[in-house]
């Protein structure tokens, strides 16, 4: 004891200070009318604040210094919001249901890697950082997209617009992962793809992501079964506990990593096949509140501290990789969304809201930080700014207009589906 009574602790003052941007980030926009904004930009801006204006607060946690804990921590957000889109889906067979899907999946988001790709190469990184760079930037994101996509188990909100954007935000975070790995090839054995090339193509794209899909499946019905019907006269389902949903994402993620499978695509397909085992049970509610709280939770707190990150690593931004930011939201996945609807039973107007909204955030958070804890990256600095930059520019657009367009866009069809 040094006998003072007021001793001021960093760690308390940022506790201090991240309670206080929270509330106000979530408060704030109650102020305003019809659909209120994302919190997610204010989160940012209110770290860059604590950050930059808070007496006595810690060192930042800048993801160049602290790789690790941003790569623990975005991971975790980016599962849990995983299992939790995969378990708003109250129906997932219909004609036509996953053709946006699938055209997003399969069209733009390839195409949308190739033109960041080969802007990141032009504007002077190196090929395995403009690899990265697009790899990083493709998959939209499930953690901050919550105004886009479907609403809660059993409360209806399947707009086609709803779930293309959900579904494809549950697919692609796992299917970006091969084109990690391929940045790391060519980091450590450049591009000479004959004597790499089927072992990224056999293992690392097919292998994974197969084993990924079948994990999420049989560990979505063995829980389901768990759950729902052993002991059969008293099962887990009777319980007042949530709990369950963070104990199956733990061991369906786990296991799936084990076996050498991407866990991202397991989470998302186990939370799919779970809601489907008694489908209309109540308790998939509370499983689901349960994961969206957790996921609120921890995401609150990394926008925080990611905006307190924020003047460490935007020194490094040039004018090329805020270019990239602008070009990906503002013209190539817009472009790229709206050429791969086509020929899908969407209008004009839905196919344009599809294809402008592809929020970034989380996922690219944490698949910037595995490659660099992975491998020392010539551009990591030029990196995280430009992910960093898009990343706020993303929650900025798309944070404060999504809730009023999307909702405007599907207010006729699903105030009429109420009616009914």
């Amino acid at each position: 004891m040094d006998g003072s009574l007021f001793g001021i602790s960093p760690y308390h003052v940022l506790l201090a200070g991240c309670g206080i941007v929270i509330i106000l980030a979530f408060w704030i926009p109650r102020f305003l009318r019809d659909r209120e904004p994302s919190s997610s930009g204010l989160l940012i801006l209110g770290g860059l604040a604590v950050f930059g204006i808070l007496p006595g607060v810690p060192e930042v946690f800048s993801p160049m210094e602290r790789t690790g804990f941003w790569e623990l921590a975005s991971e975790f957000a980016v599962i849990a919001a995983l299992f939790g889109t995969g378990m708003r889906l109250d129906r997932v067979i219909g004609k036509g249901l996953w053709s946006p899907t699938i055209r997003l999946l399969v069209i733009a988001m390839p195409l949308c890697i190739a033109a960041v790709f080969t802007l990141g190469y032009m504007l002077g990184l190196t090929a395995a950082g403009a690899i990265l760079l697009a790899a990083v930037l493709a998959p939209t994101d499930p953690v901050l997209a919550a105004d886009v996509q479907v609403g809660p188990p059993g409360e209806g909100g399947e707009h086609p617009i709803r779930f293309a954007l959900t579904t494809e935000a549950g697919l692609n975070d796992g299917l970006a992962f091969p084109f990690v790995y391929l940045a790391l090839f060519v980091g450590t054995m450049g591009l000479d793809v004959a004597s790499w090339g089927w072992e990224w193509f056999g293992f690392y794209f097919v292998y994974k992501i197969v084993v990924g899909v079948l994990a999420g499946i049989g560990a979505g019905w063995l829980l389901g079964k768990v759950i729902f019907s052993f002991p059969n006269h008293n099962p887990l389902s009777s319980s007042g506990s949530g709990v369950i949903a963070l104990a199956g994402l733990l061991f369906t993620y786990g296991i799936t990593e084990l076996i050498e499978g991407y866990g991202f695509i397991a989470a998302f397909i186990m939370g799919l096949t779970l809601r489907r085992v008694e489908a209309e049970h109540e308790y998939h509610s509370r499983l689901h509140a349960f994961s969206v709280a957790l996921e609120d939770g921890v995401t609150a707190i990394l926008l925080v501290l990611f905006g307190g990150a924020l003047p460490v690593l935007l020194p490094y931004l040039s004018w090329q990789h805020a270019l990239i930011g602008v070009a990906l939201v503002f013209l190539i996945r817009p472009a790229f969304g709206m050429l791969s609807l086509i020929g899908t039973e969407m209008p004009l107007k839905h196919r344009g809201v599809v294809a402008f909204y592809g929020v970034r955030g989380m996922g690219s958070i944490y698949y910037l930080a595995y490659a660099a804890g992975t491998l020392q990256f010539v551009n990591e600095g030029d990196l995280w700014a430009a992910i960093a930059f898009t990343i706020l520019l993303s929650t900025l657009v798309h944070g404060f207009s999504a809730g009023s367009v999307v909702h405007a866009a599907t207010r006729g069809e699903e105030a009429a589906k109420e009616a009914n």
